[in-house]
């Protein structure tokens, strides 16, 4: 997957934006107001996702490519590296993993709000 894949893979999902709120180099997607996915713009080696806590340890003991997220909360977030041994199948099912567990995060009048505007 290169960045541009990323990118739209990410935009193809209900209600998600994209800013830099970090500076220039770290490109993020939202749902809502909340996070689901960064990465860095320069280099995209890797991926910062949201992840369920037991999930996120048993991904980390299985893949080499994933770690405990950099400079996130290393309970809820894993860095997965681009290049490893994790194919894109898998790093799209785990971009919809983070996403969905965002998405069920946002208040009903936010998921709602969502909905409508993008009727």
């Amino acid at each position: 997957m290169n960045i541009e894949e990323f990118r739209i893979y990410c935009l193809s999902k209900l209600g998600t934006s994209e800013s830099m709120p970090f500076g220039g180099d770290t490109l993020v997607f939202k749902v809502g107001s909340k996070m689901f996915a960064l990465t860095d713009l320069e280099e995209f080696n890797s991926i910062n996702l949201k992840c369920n806590p037991e999930k996120a340890i048993e991904l980390r003991d299985t893949y080499e490519g994933v770690t405990a997220g950099y400079h996130m909360s290393k309970k809820h977030w894993n860095t997965v590296q681009v290049k490893s041994d994790v194919n894109v199948a898998l790093l799209k099912t785990w971009i919809d993993d983070s996403y969905q567990l965002v998405w069920h995060s946002l208040s009903k009048k936010e998921r709602e709000m969502i909905k409508e505007e993008t009727k």
